[in-house]
């Protein structure tokens, strides 16, 4: 019998995203798109590369961090802010654990994902990293001093459960570091769901519970003109079997130069504080959970 469209089922997916980030160069792998009987297509054509433990391999996460943005726009804001924390940490979405590297030596770390966590690129059974269904999540009230969140809460069907569950886990006074993409390309498709803005982000976090609220554009506009060039090159210069292979390989190596500038412009923009922060990439929210 053959499958209809609607029949078509794709694995669910929350918190596993997190770690993979929906920058251009994680494009450089080619995934197909998936297409059932009809034509309409139910899978994305570039999967997100996860990220792995910087001090892997420094050289290679720094040469990433020249093309891919996001990336670099996150580390810029993430590593300073968890170098110092003390006491305890829950990284949500722990993926491949990759900010447990820039932790002080002496914190206590716990990771969590979901079950299905290996269906995306994670792999699973990492130590101190626990599974689960991705609702409630398995800790007491008032269990850890500090919560790590990068790039999962656009993935969460119901964003305000995620973050009342991080709320209610976190203690009194203990801190969120959380970083949400704005201007990226939809993936994991379907499961990409939201795109929060700064009074959006200000507003949940509010609502459940948090103070000192500090929310910070990670890049700028010229950032944003990088990201899709680089985007626009791989796609073109990617090979096709197809009469428009040659529209588009001229196109792509025409559009190389522009690209090439408009990336080292985004450095020299964020380095310098230019552009326009009204259309950033996305960003970057530390919080304090404060228990009445």
């Amino acid at each position: 019998m053959k499958m209809s469209c609607r029949q078509v089922r794709v694995p669910a997916r929350q918190s596993a995203c997190l770690q993979v980030l929906p920058n251009p160069l994680m494009a450089i792998l080619f995934w197909p798109d998936i297409y059932c009987g009809t034509g309409e297509k139910v899978g994305e054509q570039f999967k997100p590369i996860s990220v792995k433990n910087p001090a892997d391999h420094p050289w290679l996460f720094k040469l990433r961090c020249v093309i891919d943005l996001q990336l670099a726009t996150i580390s810029k804001y993430l590593r300073p802010a968890i170098s110092k924390i003390q006491g305890s940490v829950l990284d949500v979405g722990a993926g491949q654990s990759p900010w447990r590297g820039w932790l002080p030596q002496d914190i206590s770390y716990q990771g969590i994902d979901i079950k299905t966590a290996d269906e995306f690129g994670m792999t699973k059974g990492l130590p101190d990293v626990v599974y689960y269904d991705g609702n409630l999540m398995p800790f007491g009230d008032a269990s850890f001093d500090n919560v790590i969140c990068v790039e999962v809460l656009e993935h969460a069907p119901d964003p305000q459960l995620l973050l009342s569950e991080i709320s209610r886990v976190l203690r009194n006074n203990g801190n969120i570091f959380l970083t949400v993409p704005w201007s990226a390309r939809r993936h994991h498709i379907p499961h990409d769901f939201h795109r929060f803005t700064r009074e959006r982000l200000a507003s949940l976090f509010s609502d459940n519970g948090f103070s000192q609220i500090e929310i910070e554009e990670r890049g700028s506009d010229v950032g944003v003109i990088a990201n899709k060039l680089i985007m626009l090159n791989i796609r073109l210069l990617r090979p096709k079997a197809s009469v428009s292979s040659i529209w588009a390989l001229t196109l792509g190596v025409c559009c190389l130069p522009v690209t090439g500038i408009f990336l080292a412009s985004a450095h020299v923009s964020e380095y310098f504080g230019f552009g326009s922060r009204e259309d950033p990439l996305g960003y970057f929210v530390k919080a304090v959970r404060v228990r009445l």
